[in-house]
C-alpha cells in the first residue's frame, strides 16, 4: 500500500503540499490530476524516492519495483529490440550471471543461472519485448535498427517500451500518449487493462484516462484527494461537492452575518454586553467554511465564417507526397478521390506514417500535389493547423505583436480583447512568447487562426500541448463551428464530440470507413492480433517449407480480406447490437413497473372504496405494460436471431 499521512512538502519558497493525506491500494490504477504547476511531476519526485517530505510522511512497500519512462535516451548503438530488453534489469543480471560463470569455466554456476533464467521466461523475452514494440507502432525492421536512428518522439516510444518490460510493482507514466498516435493508444490501454501492478499516470486525454483509470488523485490548494472510479466519475462527484460546499458556504455566512450584526448593535450596551460576548466566542469557535473554489472555466469561440463555396475543395486522382533527392518522387497517399462538401466534420484515422499529415498538408497547400488535380471553391479560407505550428511562432514577439500583423488596421483594444477571450490579457498580451509553455503558445496559434475566420478549418494534432480544461474549450468550440472541419487527433474526446464521420488512412489509400471509434477500436485491436499471429508463424516458418515470399503474400493478403470481412460484420452488427440493448433497457424499465402494478392489485387495501379509481388505472396500466412487454420479446427474439444469421 502507498501511504502519504499529513505529507508537507515545498519546493523553494513554494508550498505544493500541505498536511495531505491518501492511500492507493494494491493493484490501483490512478489518474493523477490538477492544473499545471499543482505538483503532478513533484509527486512522481516523492514516489521514486527523488524527494522527501518536509513534514508528515510517505511510505510504501520497500520491496516493490518502480517503472517509469526515462526522459532521455542515450543515442546508443543497440539495437531497439535491445534496448527493450534492458527494462528487464532482473533479467539481465541473469545474463551478467551466465556470462561470468561461464568465462569462470564454473559448470555449476553457469547451470544454476541458466535455470535462474528459465525460471524468468527468459526464453520469452525477445518475443515479448518485440510484442511491446509492435504495440507502439514500430515495424518488425525497426526493431533490428540502432537507438541512435530514431528521432525524439520515436525515442520516448522507445522509453516507454523499456518501462512496460521491467517486472515491476507500481508503474508511473507521465504523459504516455503524447507521442503516440490513437492505434498505439488503443494498444496501450489493452496492455494496462492486463498490468496486474499499482499504476499511477498523468494523462490530459480524458478518453485514456476514463479506460485505464479506477481512481482519481486530485492536486488542488495544496491538497490531494481521492476520489473512487475515472475521471467522467471524478467530474460528477467535484461537481457535487463543490455545490454542496458552496450551499454550507453562504448558510454559515448567514449565520456569522447575524452573530456579528448583534455584536455591532450591542456590545456598548451594558444591559446587552454578556449577551453580545457569548456570541463573539461562538465567532471565535466556529470553524469557518472556505467558499468553493473551482477554477474558472477557460472557453471561446469561432467567429462566424463568411459564405462558403459548395464544393469547398475536390481533389480528383491526386498523389500527394514529397520530391526528395534529385527530384525523385516519394508518394504516401496515391489516387485520392476526395469532394468535401459545405457542412462536413471528417476524422482522419490511420497509423503513424500512412500520409494523415501529408493528405492534410496537400489540403492545406502548404505540399504541392505530386499529380492529379486539385480544385478549391471560389471564397474558400482555410485555417491549418500543423502539429509544427509553434515553431512559426516568433520567440521574441508578443501575442498582440502577432496579432497586428493579421490585423494591422485593427484598433488595438480590440485586438487585446479578442487575446483576453484566449486567457491572453494585461502583461501577458504585450510580453515576449519565448518562456510561454507549450500549452499557451498552441492556444495563441488557435487564436491567430480564429481571428482569420476560416470556413475551412484542418486541423493536425490541436492537442498535444493543451491541459483538459484547454482541451475541454477547444471540443466546446469545434461542436458549435459553423464551417467545415477535417480534423486529426488521438484524442478520441475530440474526435466523438467534433466529427461525425470518419474516413481512414490505411496501406496508403484514403477510404470511407463506416463505424464509429469503437469499431475502429475492435478493428485495431483484431489487426494487432493478427500481426502477432503473422510474427509466430513467420518465425516458425522460417526453418520449414512454408517460408517462401509467396505464402507471405498470400498469408498477408488473406488477412487483409479477414479483416475487411471482420470489418463488414460488425457493421452489420452494431445497429441490431444497439436495438437489443435499447429494447433490454425499454424492458427493464417495465418490468419494474410491473412489479410495483402487481404488487398494488393484489393488495386487498386497493380494493377499500377510496381506491377504486386509482385501482382501475392500475388494472388498465398492468393491461398496456404485460401488451408492450410480450411485443418487446417477440422483437428481442426476432434481433437476436438476425445477429445470429449474420454470425
Amino acid at each position: 500500500m502507498i501511504r502519504f499521512n499529513q505529507f508537507s512538502l515545498a519546493r523553494g519558497t513554494k508550498p505544493l503540499f500541505d498536511n495531505t493525506t491518501f492511500t492507493l491500494n494494491p493493484g490501483e490504477k490512478a489518474g493523477l490530476v490538477g492544473a499545471n504547476g499543482a505538483g503532478k511531476s513533484t509527486l512522481f519526485a516523492v514516489l521514486l524516492g527523488e524527494l522527501h517530505a518536509d513534514g508528515g510522511d510517505f511510505s510504501m512497500p520497500p520491496t516493490w519495483q518502480i517503472a517509469h519512462v526515462a526522459q532521455e535516451t542515450p543515442a546508443a548503438d543497440k539495437t531497439a529490440l535491445a534496448y527493450t530488453l534492458d527494462g528487464d534489469a532482473a533479467l539481465r543480471a541473469i545474463e551478467a550471471r551466465i556470462a561470468a560463470a561461464s568465462a569462470a569455466h564454473d559448470g555449476a554456476a553457469e547451470g544454476e543461472a541458466h535455470a535462474a533464467f528459465a525460471d524468468a521466461d527468459g526464453y520469452t523475452a525477445p518475443a515479448r519485448a518485440e510484442a511491446l514494440l509492435l504495440g507502439l507502432g514500430f515495424t518488425l525492421e525497426q526493431t533490428r535498427e540502432p537507438v541512435s536512428s530514431f528521432s525524439g518522439g520515436w525515442r520516448m516510444r522507445l522509453n516507454l517500451a523499456q518501462a512496460l518490460m521491467c517486472r515491476s510493482d507500481l508503474l508511473l507514466l507521465d504523459e504516455p500518449t503524447n507521442h503516440l498516435d490513437l492505434d498505439a493508444i488503443v494498444w496501450l490501454e489493452d496492455w494496462l487493462h492486463r498490468y496486474p501492478g499499482t499504476l499511477v499516470v498523468i494523462s490530459h486525454d480524458r478518453e485514456f484516462l476514463d479506460s485505464v483509470c479506477n481512481v482519481t488523485l486530485h492536486l488542488e490548494q495544496q491538497q490531494i484527494k481521492r476520489y473512487g472510479g475515472n475521471y467522467s466519475q471524478f467530474e460528477v462527484l467535484r461537481a457535487q461537492q463543490i455545490a454542496l460546499q458552496q450551499s454550507a458556504y453562504e448558510k454559515q455566512q448567514r449565520t456569522v452575518e447575524h452573530l456579528q450584526s448583534y455584536i455591532n448593535r450591542f456590545k456598548a450596551q451594558a444591559t446587552k454586553a454578556r449577551q453580545a460576548q457569548s456570541r463573539v466566542k461562538a465567532l471565535e469557535k466556529m470553524e469557518l467554511i472556505a467558499p468553493a473554489h473551482a477554477a474558472s472555466p477557460f472557453t471561446f469561440e469561432f467567429r462566424t465564417p463568411d459564405s462558403a463555396p459548395n464544393p469547398m475543395m475536390v481533389m480528383d486522382d491526386v498523389r500527394c507526397g514529397y520530391h526528395g533527392e534529385q527530384g525523385v518522387e516519394i508518394p504516401i497517399v496515391d489516387h485520392v478521390m476526395l469532394s468535401i462538401q459545405n457542412g462536413q466534420r471528417i476524422g482522419l484515422l490511420g497509423a503513424n506514417g500512412q500520409g494523415k499529415s501529408t493528405l492534410i498538408k496537400t489540403l492545406a497547400g502548404t505540399l504541392e500535389a505530386l499529380g492529379g488535380h486539385v480544385r478549391e471553391g471560389k471564397g474558400l479560407r482555410i485555417g491549418y493547423f500543423a502539429q509544427h505550428q509553434l515553431e512559426t511562432l516568433r520567440a521574441d514577439d508578443t501575442p498582440l505583436q502577432h496579432l497586428a500583423r493579421l490585423a494591422p488596421d485593427t484598433r488595438e483594444q480590440e485586438l487585446r480583447d479578442f487575446l483576453g477571450s484566449f486567457n491572453f490579457s494585461g502583461e501577458m498580451a504585450t510580453s515576449k512568447i519565448a518562456p510561454f509553455s507549450g500549452g499557451e503558445k498552441a492556444r495563441l496559434a488557435l487564436a491567430l487562426i480564429i481571428w482569420q475566420k476560416p470556413n475551412l478549418l484542418l486541423l493536425d494534432e490541436p492537442t498535444n500541448h493543451l491541459d483538459l480544461e484547454t482541451r475541454h474549450a477547444l471540443t466546446m468550440a469545434l461542436a458549435q463551428f459553423e464551417g467545415t472541419l477535417i480534423l486529426v487527433s488521438h484524442d478520441r474526446h475530440l474526435l466523438r464530440a467534433t466529427t461525425d464521420q470518419f474516413m481512414l488512412v490505411a496501406r496508403h489509400r484514403l477510404q470511407e470507413f463506416d463505424g464509429d471509434l469503437d469499431d475502429y477500436r475492435d478493428w485495431l485491436l483484431q489487426h494487432a492480433a493478427d500481426q502477432r499471429a503473422a510474427l509466430k508463424a513467420g518465425t516458425a516458418g522460417t526453418n520449414g517449407p512454408d517460408s517462401s515470399a509467396d505464402n507471405g503474400v498470400n498469408r498477408k493478403e488473406q488477412r487483409r480480406l479477414e479483416a475487411e470481412t471482420r470489418q463488414k460484420l460488425a457493421h452489420l452488427k452494431k445497429p441490431l447490437q444497439s436495438r437489443i440493448t435499447k429494447i433490454e433497457k425499454e424492458m427493464d424499465s417495465l418490468n419494474a413497473e410491473k412489479t410495483t402494478l402487481d404488487a398494488f392489485v393484489v393488495d386487498p387495501a386497493s380494493y377499500e372504496p377510496e381506491q377504486k379509481s386509482r385501482l382501475t388505472e392500475a388494472i388498465r396500466r398492468q393491461a398496456d405494460v404485460n401488451a408492450r412487454l410480450e411485443a418487446l420479446e417477440a422483437e428481442w427474439l426476432e434481433t437476436h436471431e438476425e445477429l445470429e444469421q449474420i454470425g
